[in-house]
């Protein structure tokens, strides 16, 4: 079974007939995902994309069955939007959009502490490329045609060194059970250490590459939990060697501000943790390669 999204999985748009909503849709369901539908306030009983409209998700969820959306709306109406799905009984969430206000982050996940740990709705990202299972279900923006089915996990918070490994991999014939984009931001729905464990009760997965940068302490509490609960190896890469400490370097996130940030820092605590570090974004496919070749 792959990891949070499967083959058969029911998807809703949010934001279904805007521009990117529509675009992405096309994408996401020539790729083979199940899209049973959309939500549009106010355009609900239209059809588009040959798929049926919905005022809400609640009405979408009843009508469809959906377990799953994707949120393509403005960020001032994204807060609104994930709580909107989390109420709908949506299980898994992909918050693509940037910009998003850190308090509506804080706001988001208070208001998911009103459910239980079985109950709770996954939130992944916002400013992420989303989530993809090769040959099974694509959630996200990712051009599909660069992973390659296979066993070995991704969790990254950049999009584009996600797609990196993603080809490198193919390239040296390693396929991919599932890639998690979990967004640059500061304050994000789902952290590294939420998705490897995820990972290490999957039965598909033989190893996870985790893919982080500097600032903010997420890489190495995922490092720590795996010292101490994963059996499955892991390889890491963490970009901004070169950064300068107490600068803003791409992503939101990206701001060194205690010890265990930087990334010289994090190299060396998760080498401690067991994780193998590839030396730079060119070799993570073959330091993949090495590891699972020891196995």
């Amino acid at each position: 079974m792959a990891v949070i999204i499967q083959k058969d999985t029911k998807i809703l748009i949010q934001g279904f007939t805007g521009k990117m909503g529509t675009f992405h849709a096309e994408e996401m369901i020539k790729y083979g995902s199940n899209v049973v539908g959309g939500v549009t306030p106010g355009k609900g009983g239209q059809k588009h994309l040959d798929r049926p409209v919905f005022n809400t998700v609640k009405d979408a969820v009843q009508e469809t069955g959906a377990t799953a959306s994707i949120l393509f709306v403005p960020p001032a109406f994204a807060a609104d939007s994930a709580m909107e799905a989390a109420d709908a009984g949506i299980k898994t969430c992909v918050a693509i959009v940037d910009g998003i206000p850190s308090h509506d982050m804080i706001r988001i996940k208070r208001y998911m502490r009103r459910y239980s740990r079985k109950e709770k709705m996954t939130l992944v990202g916002p400013n992420c490329a989303g989530i993809i299972s090769p040959g099974k279900s694509m959630l996200g923006i990712m051009p599909g045609h660069i992973y390659k089915e296979g066993r070995v996990g991704i969790i990254s918070r950049s999009g584009t060194l996600g797609y990196e490994a993603a080809q490198q991999l193919k390239n040296l014939n390693i396929g991919i059970s599932t890639s998690v984009g979990i967004g640059g931001d500061p304050i994000n729905g789902s952290s590294f250490r939420d998705i490897i464990e995820k990972f290490e009760t999957d039965d598909e997965t033989d190893l996870v590459l985790m893919i982080g940068e500097i600032g903010g302490p997420q890489e190495v509490a995922a490092g720590e939990f795996a010292k101490e609960n994963m059996k499955k190896p892991i390889v890491g890469y963490i970009a901004g060697l070169t950064a300068p400490k107490g600068r803003v370097m791409g992503h939101a996130g990206a701001i060194v501000s205690a010890y265990g940030e930087s990334a010289v820092e994090k190299v060396e605590l998760l080498k401690e943790c067991g994780v193998t570090i590839s030396k730079n974004p060119s070799v993570m496919g073959e330091t993949v390669k090495e590891v699972l070749d020891r196995k």
